[in-house]
């Protein structure tokens, strides 16, 4: 395993452009088995849970070439043509293996479906952060025509032919969403999804498949309505810049006390993500199309109008992700008073702040889902540490605190952080940050 050794303490200057989105990225590169054409896409991240479905699709047979990588955060373009899919991988332990080491692999089967009319979904691994359900994902296919049986440690799914119909989700899944929308856009007849997740990465996949040829109605919103067509056709698609790293490198910023420029954010498909933190008191100014934190001294949360303590909680899109709950509450860390931080949607999500509290931190674990943080209003730093990434979200948030530390932490398993946010040491370097991986 890997490390990351900092030594905390140092202001960050510069700018620093985010990587193109991991979620989006998921769904889109699944979409590519649904054509035999050749499919381009364009800001993938290099990171290891793209690199793993990558991989996934190569086992499949599907042709993978990559134009162009400058090594920056937005030099990555690939080509993908499935036109000789091979399924009878499906049923090797080589696949099981692979696709049950990555969550998103879940995402192969509305495409292989669609297309090929059989999938199969080896129990997925993916961050450790409480239940995480499959059912949407599978009644949907269900209620398409597919049959799903479990079997061998996964599940085997298979139609004689996808026949459109009416569903209200049982709950707002993005990838069970994603994964219905691309089963449906090649099924006999019209498919409408009440209930949808309506995330910029649902509306980016919706995009890309209309492009596709696909017929998808109600874009943006959580009622879709897709009108089933017998093939599609190839195109080109890039990925927009991942909101999460927006989100990271704010907290990354207030917590440092630095000056920081975060370049070509497409501020529209931010959603709260700005407001959260200005309600944190940090200050977020837009610029054109990047946002600029300067540096502050001190930062205040907020209170709400009726003087209470302000919460902060994640919700569906467009409530605030929870995705950013970590990084928010790391950075409420060294504010001025108080947040209560509502993990509503994963069970085990927090319980990495006991190193936080470990480190100096002011924080009342309430229980599974709730944490009060009180500010130390940088009148005390935290202190390095030596701690272990236990997922992608939590590991980000540790590295903050030590960025922010004084003196020397060491996070081991940043495999972890390394699925989620590319070169992320050597980008940190470029703002002066003091940070070496150690092999």
């Amino acid at each position: 395993m890997a490390s990351f050794e900092i030594k905390g303490g140092r202001r960050l200057k510069g700018e620093i452009e985010p990587q193109g989105a991991k979620n989006e990225a998921l769904q889109v590169l699944c979409a590519v088995l649904l054509t035999a054409d050749k499919v381009r896409i364009e800001n993938v991240p290099d990171i290891r849970d793209i690199a793993k479905l990558i991989d996934l699709l190569k086992l499949l047979g599907v042709s993978v070439r990559e134009e162009y990588h400058s090594g920056s955060a937005n030099g990555r373009t690939f080509e993908f043509e499935a036109s000789d899919v091979n399924l009878e991988m499906l049923d090797s332990p080589l696949f099981a293996s692979q696709a049950g080491a990555l969550r998103g692999s879940i995402m192969l089967m509305g495409p292989l479906l669609a297309r090929f009319r059989r999938a199969f979904v080896p129990q997925p691994g993916g961050d450790k952060i409480g239940r995480r359900r499959l059912d949407t994902h599978f009644i949907g296919m269900e209620r398409l025509g597919a049959s799903v049986t479990y079997k061998r440690g996964g599940y085997h799914v298979e139609a004689k032919r996808l026949k459109g119909c009416y569903m209200l989700l049982d709950e707002a899944s993005v990838t069970g969403t994603a994964n219905i929308v691309m089963a449906a856009v090649m099924a006999q007849g019209t498919t409408t999804i009440m209930n949808a997740a309506c995330e910029p990465y649902v509306y980016q996949l919706c995009s890309m498949l209309n492009a596709m040829g696909a017929k998808i109605s109600g874009v943006g919103s959580n009622l879709l309505t897709i009108k089933g067509v017998k093939e599609l056709h190839g195109c080109s698609h890039r990925l927009l810049p991942d909101m999460i790293e927006v989100g990271s490198f704010i907290g990354m910023a207030a917590m440092t006390q630095s000056d920081l420029t975060i370049k070509n954010v497409q501020v529209q498909h931010l959603g709260l993500i700005p407001q959260v933190f200005r309600r944190l008191g940090v200050e977020v100014w837009q610029k054109a199309d990047d946002l600029y934190i300067p540096s502050q001294e001190h930062y205040e949360i907020e209170r709400f109008m009726d003087g209470s303590i302000m919460t902060v909680a994640d919700a569906p899109w467009p409530g605030f992700t929870p995705d950013l709950i970590s990084i928010a509450l790391v950075t409420a860390i060294q504010a001025k008073g108080s947040v209560l931080i509502h993990q509503k949607m994963f069970e085990s999500r927090l319980f990495f702040v006991d190193k936080l509290i470990d480190m100096g931190a002011q924080i009342i674990l309430c229980d599974p889902h709730r944490a009060t943080v009180i500010g130390l209003d940088h009148e005390h730093r935290l202190k390095g540490l030596r701690m272990t990434s236990p997922d992608i979200r939590a590991g980000v948030a540790l590295l903050i605190a030590a960025l922010s530390a004084d003196g020397t932490s060491r996070i081991d398993n940043i495999e972890q952080i390394d699925r989620g946010y590319q070169h992320i040491d050597s980008r940190l370097r470029a703002l002066g940050a003091d940070i070496k991986r150690i092999d």
